[in-house]
């Protein structure tokens, strides 16, 4: 099956060039230890559901890395033999991952587009990895249902963003930005785009957008999804009984779990695609 969108593209005006500091910073961060540490966590996570959900063989995925940056995600998930398909808005980012899975011998094919507007075919994903993309696109239900529609009936939608309830946030170099008012946080972002680019790690699409995995679940539960955070796709097997009860409390009593997400500086979701859904 042809994983290609029928229809072209639609016009939109993006800037898919890049800020010196933003790539030199990404380039390298993208594949620092720890950068590498967390994708691969991601990537073993999500095929342990998989697995758990009796989902197709982990041998034949087909990945879709929307917003995929220098590539590393697209990298770790080739290395096991999966068809992997990256996106990204920044040409620069998307010349160091084709270098890079070249250098590696990997067969990984990148797009420069859009994530409200994806190249691909209706339901030709198993999984869709959307990794700290949402804030940046103003449009992020767009982004969202392109991914929806992409991904198949049981497939798999990973993303993580930003989480309004932290005040810990990485997005500006201002101190508990994540619970600025609205109208200051307009102002920000007018200045990182304009005089003030520092403040916003030189981004040429600053976040705009600030999410809790609840808001995150309701809406994705409106489109048929099944979703999990970060406490439910835990691994209690390997931890010690005090481990494992503290996470079953957060499990069972929702201002616990509320306490949590307040204390985790980013919101995480694991969904499956309802079967029934076209």
């Amino acid at each position: 099956m042809s994983i290609e969108a029928p229809e072209a593209e639609r016009g939109e005006s993006w800037d898919h060039g890049s800020d010196p500091h933003f790539l030199r910073y990404y380039e390298e961060e993208s594949i620092s230890p720890k950068a590498i540490e967390r994708f691969t966590v991601v990537r073993d996570k999500a095929l342990r559901l998989f697995s758990e959900q009796g989902g197709v063989k982990n041998s034949s995925l087909t990945v879709a890395d929307i917003g995929c940056g220098a590539g590393t995600q697209c990298r770790l998930w080739a290395t096991l033999g999966h068809r992997v398909y990256g996106l990204d808005v920044n040409a620069p980012l998307l010349e160091v991952a084709r270098r890079r899975s070249r250098d590696d011998g990997l067969d990984i094919a990148f797009d420069v587009g859009s994530a409200t507007a994806l190249p691909w075919a209706d339901a030709s994903m198993d999984v869709c990895l959307l990794p700290e993309l949402l804030e940046h696109v103003a449009d992020w239900q767009g982004c969202l249902d392109e991914a929806v529609r992409v991904l198949k009936p049981g497939g798999l939608l990973y993303l993580s963003t930003n989480n309004w309830l932290c005040p810990v946030q990485q997005e500006f170099n201002l101190p508990l930005y994540s619970w600025y008012p609205g109208f200051i946080k307009r102002k920000c972002e007018k200045l990182a785009v304009t005089s003030r680019p520092d403040i916003a790690n030189f981004a040429t699409y600053p976040a705009v957008n600030w999410f809790t995995v609840y808001s995150l679940t309701r809406y994705l539960r409106t489109r048929g999804f099944r979703c999990l955070d970060r406490f439910d796709v835990m691994d209690t097997s390997r931890m010690g009984r005090l481990p494992r009860f503290a996470v079953a409390l957060l499990r069972q009593l929702p201002p616990l779990r509320l306490v949590g997400h307040v204390l985790t500086p980013h919101s995480l979701l694991f969904a499956f695609k309802e079967r029934h859904c076209s």
